[in-house]
């Protein structure tokens, strides 16, 4: 009982040591616009996921980009002898959930205001080996 528990947990062990996660909370893009980035790169290898972040035109390409790099950082941490080339890194999971929302009030005709919501987003992003 004791050896099989102990397996167990060094296979969880592996398992967490070959991802890596990097979070991105309260971003001020809507989560749509977001989205449409994300969607992009979501089970692309890394290399190539940074070039289409690199060259994508929409503004939310740029904070994507920073957190894909922070995660390869996490990575790295994580497996210190490892080559990042070798590996073979994808991007296995990507989540965009909204954030919170910041109302505001903007002055219209004939004394009547508009509601106007300022949205937010939470990214998580996990890269992982190709083969897990």
């Amino acid at each position: 009982m004791g050896a099989r528990k102990r397996q167990a947990a060094e296979a969880l062990k592996k398992a967490k040591k070959a991802i890596a996660i990097a979070k991105l909370n309260d971003c001020p893009t809507s989560p749509r616009k977001m989205r449409l980035v994300a969607d992009q790169i979501r089970g692309v290898e890394v290399e190539k996921a940074l070039a289409i972040l690199k060259y994508s035109p929409k503004e939310a390409s740029i904070r994507l980009e920073k957190l894909l790099i922070s995660a390869i950082a996490n990575w790295q941490s994580k497996n210190e002898g490892a080559d990042i080339e070798n590996a073979g890194l994808v991007v296995k999971e990507i989540s965009v959930d909204s954030g919170r929302m910041l109302k505001r009030i903007q002055a219209a005709p004939q004394g009547r205001a508009h509601r106007i919501r300022k949205r937010s987003n939470h990214v998580t992003l996990i890269i992982a080996n190709k083969k897990s």
